[in-house]
């Protein structure tokens, strides 16, 4: 396992964590492997988390070493073996996203910048118990044609080509939530239509720097 793909994972944890985006241990990342993944461990937190306590994985759930997986180990083995677009896996309880989820709603197209996820919405995956199977094939299922998706009563995930889009990720769809719960609780919120939400994606299709491939369409699951 390479020392450079342990620093990044590391980075990652502590900039979300940096940013609010996680409180103590409520978070995890990890980053796909050529056996599997790596994957932060259980309880860590980013002021004592270490590039050696990371914990290789295979994707059906064999962990090498001492110490324990993330609880949610599942859930990104699960988005790993369904879409081969993802990279690198982020999972926090942000505040804002976690709010909305807990309202068991999805984000609608309030913004065009929601055309950074893959649709014209980031889904809602219903409630189940964290950690389990069920919560991973929920999660992998609102993911569908998208790169992040909330969990009711939980928080949010997204996956990324590489880690700094993962991470650019969990940070837009945190400030997209907090500002749809801004707007809403000033007033009605104006929609974006179909019309105007294929315009927005079209644009992103020439937007950014010539071979940024951040926004490719994510592609259909993986199927046993």
């Amino acid at each position: 396992m390479s020392a450079e793909l342990r620093r990044q994972v590391v980075a990652v944890y502590r900039e979300v964590d940096r940013r609010g985006l996680i409180v103590a241990s409520a978070g995890n990342v990890s980053h796909r492997t050529a056996r599997g993944m790596l994957i932060t461990p259980s309880g860590c937190s980013a002021e004592t988390l270490d590039p050696g306590a990371l914990v290789p994985m295979t994707l059906d759930g064999k962990a090498t070493g001492q110490v324990a997986p993330s609880s949610e180990w599942a859930m990104h083995a699960a988005i790993y073996a369904a879409y081969p677009d993802a990279k690198c896996v982020v999972h926090t309880h942000a505040d804002a996203c976690t709010a909305l989820a807990c309202l068991s709603e999805g984000l609608p197209a309030f913004h065009y910048m929601i055309a950074n996820f893959g649709g014209d919405d980031v889904r809602c995956a219903p409630y189940v118990t964290f950690g389990t199977p069920e919560l991973a094939r929920l999660a992998v299922e609102a993911l569908v044609g998208r790169t992040a998706c909330l969990l009711a009563n939980h928080g949010m995930i997204v996956h990324g080509l590489t880690a700094e889009r993962a991470l650019t990720g969990a940070i837009v769809l945190e400030t997209l939530c907090r500002q749809y719960l801004l707007a809403r609780s000033a007033g009605t919120v104006r929609l974006l239509t179909g019309e105007e939400m294929r315009a927005a994606h079209e644009r992103y299709r020439t937007y950014g720097q010539r071979g940024d491939d951040s926004r490719r369409v994510p592609r259909e699951p993986r199927h046993a």
